[in-house]
């Protein structure tokens, strides 16, 4: 039977319940048993180390509605990058005339 330290606990705990990934994905891409971690979430409630968290709390929509914001952002600085990317070469370029 393997023994994980109370960080690693912790730490999974954390991104099982404010992840975007089901509790059972989080525990794969982890290497621990499901039911490992559906233990540890359910003793770290009972005792107080856990509370709820806003991301846990958002409705369905809610999430939506922020995934939608959240890849609007995320092509916003895709564009800024490539922007800054072509800025730097027009400018090295401009460096090598001089």
């Amino acid at each position: 039977m393997q023994h994980y330290d109370q960080n690693f606990k912790q730490e999974a705990i954390r991104l099982a319940l404010s992840g975007t990934k089901s509790i059972a994905q989080t525990a794969r891409d982890l290497g621990i048993k499901e039911a490992s971690l559906y233990s540890w979430i359910s003793q770290a409630k009972n005792s107080g180390e856990v509370f709820d968290t806003e991301e846990t709390k958002l409705s369905s929509a809610e999430l939506i509605e922020e995934l939608k914001r959240v890849k609007k952002e995320n092509v916003r600085l895709k564009e800024e990058r490539d922007i800054l990317k072509k800025a730097t070469v027009f400018f090295a370029q401009e460096e090598q005339k001089r």
